[in-house]
């Protein structure tokens, strides 16, 4: 039998991987730009409108808005639809915080439905079961960069009259069916924090085509303030908003990545989909699902770790895989955001538990283990490989031969037994 790293035997690679190197001279030129222009405060600048602008070019929208990350960007969308206090959102528990952390702070109700138990997205059908007359909105969010099912989103949205908002944090200049990720519910949010496709060190920029939604979305990402007032001598408020301002030098970083974004997600799809198929029939490990007519621009490869096959845990398979001399991280999350304190105990705004008790809201949230079964359920075996485009196809064959080795070593040993 074949001896693993983590036993004694020799490992797969010896060598380290190469390290992610997303900046460069263009980005260096960019920011000495933004320093001479001796302001780096957006209204006074012209590094972050010009990204704008060529932001909602490059994905064919009429209104982008930047702001300070990606859960600034969900704020944003948010703040642009202004709903009322109580209303219910409905998401995904498999997320970042950011995702849901807008809702309770525009006073609205987080209500979570379940996923597909292999590409990790919101399950429509689960969806259109939680909705209630209190529903204003879903935030459907591309897990690791894999579009959701839109046809179907777009349809429930067009059914119940909601506003559909994408968070496409994890999912850069990727297409379902031809059309890009971001660009066909109401709202696009992006994340532009360091580890994404495109980035700033963090940041966020919401797109949208609707006049309105565009035009309050850049109200509220600077305390209401209308710029478009004469404002040497005033400014005018329209409403009471958050202070989410980008800065020229974010705007200058990121005016030198966009032109490499199409070229950085390809090249992330093209290791992705080999390393999926690489991985195809590993006894134990299922790589992540694929929706019909989409792309997956790979934030990072998700795997399902099976215990009954291999006889291990997740947590002993990534170590036994990491010995190799390849990565493999953990799941992220760890577990559903609902079953998190924050959530379970409604740590909001002192001790008041609001707007989980708001009078508003129709009636109490119950975020119990069990909510969500699938998405608990794939918590549970989930563990990542960090793959990005500056690897090469030697890493890549050297990722799969490492889980391979372990995964059928493990399940050999458990069929022994």
């Amino acid at each position: 039998m074949t001896t693993l790293a983590i036993d004694g035997g020799a490992p797969v690679r010896t060598r380290p991987f190469p390290e992610r190197r997303p900046f460069g001279p263009a980005d260096a030129q960019q920011v000495l730009e933004a320093l001479d222009q001796q302001t780096l405060f957006y209204p006074s600048g012209r590094k972050v409108y010009e990204f704008e602008n060529k932001f909602a070019g490059l994905y064919g929208v009429t209104h982008a808005v930047t702001s300070t990350s990606g859960t600034a960007a969900i704020h944003v969308a948010l703040g642009a639809l202004d709903p009322e206090p109580g209303d219910e959102i409905i998401t995904t528990p498999i997320s970042d915080m950011g995702t849901v952390a807008p809702i309770v702070l525009q006073n609205c109700v987080p209500v979570f439905a379940d996923v597909n138990p292999l590409t990790f997205n919101l399950d429509p059908d689960d969806v259109e079961r939680k909705i209630t007359s209190r529903t204003r909105a879903i935030i459907v969010v591309h897990c690791w960069g894999q579009p959701a099912e839109m046809d179907r989103f777009l349809a429930i949205a067009r059914r119940h009259n909601l506003v559909l908002i994408e968070d496409c944090a994890q999912a850069h200049w990727t297409r379902y069916k031809g059309k890009l990720a971001g660009t066909m519910g109401h709202f696009g949010a992006f994340s532009l924090q360091s580890s994404k496709h495109l980035q700033c060190g963090d940041g966020g920029v919401t797109i949208t085509s609707d006049a309105e939604y565009g035009k309050r979305a850049a109200l509220f990402v600077d305390k209401g303030c209308d710029w478009s007032a004469d404002r040497k001598y005033r400014l005018r408020y329209a409403f009471i908003a958050p202070c989410y301002r980008m800065t020229e030098l974010q705007g200058a970083v990121l005016l030198a990545q966009l032109p490499r974004l199409p070229e950085i997600v390809q090249r992330r799809q093209e290791l992705g989909d080999r390393l999926a198929a690489l991985l195809d029939e590993v006894p134990g490990i299922t790589p992540p699902g694929r929706v019909e007519g989409s792309e997956h621009s790979y934030w990072s490869f998700p795997v399902l770790v099976n215990p009954d096959v291999l006889g291990a845990t997740p947590e002993e398979f990534a170590r036994a895989v990491v010995a190799e001399g390849v990565p493999m991280g953990g799941n992220w999350l760890g577990k559903p955001l609902y079953l998190f304190e924050a959530l379970q105990e409604q740590i909001t705004y002192g001790r008041s538990h609001f707007p989980f008790n708001s009078p508003y809201a129709s009636h109490p949230v119950d975020y119990r283990p069990g909510l969500c079964p699938n998405a608990e359920q794939a918590m549970a075996r989930l563990r990542t490989i960090p793959i990005h485009e500056h690897l090469g196809d030697e890493e890549i064959e050297d990722l799969a031969r490492a889980v391979r080795k372990v995964a059928e070593v493990f399940a050999l040993r458990h069929r022994k037994m």
